[in-house]
């Protein structure tokens, strides 16, 4: 597992932190429909990063959980980083 601060632009990554925070779920409408999205903040002992829930996903996770994301993809939006699962990433919850 990779440390939040060396995740990079445009690169896969497995990483494990704990939820610091979520925001509400939005309603968005996408190239391919309408979908909801929420943002949860990631905190490893090198810093934080915004995880982008999708779908269902924006209702599974809580302040407070460790969490693992394996083969997740880390972009630049608005000049921030963020990770998500991608195509072929998952998230499992530790604790």
């Amino acid at each position: 597992m990779a440390p939040i601060s060396s995740l990079r632009v445009n690169a896969s990554a497995s990483i494990e932190a704990t939820i610091t925070a979520v925001s509400p779920v939005r309603d968005v409408v996408t190239a391919r429909g309408p979908s909801q999205v929420a943002d949860a903040t990631l905190q490893d002992e090198t810093g934080t990063i915004t995880l982008t829930l999708w779908g269902d996903d924006t209702k599974k996770y809580a302040i407070g959980q460790k969490i693992r994301i394996t083969d997740g993809w880390v972009k630049d939006f608005r000049g921030k980083l963020q990770v998500s699962t991608g195509r072929s990433g998952r998230i499992e919850i530790l604790s």
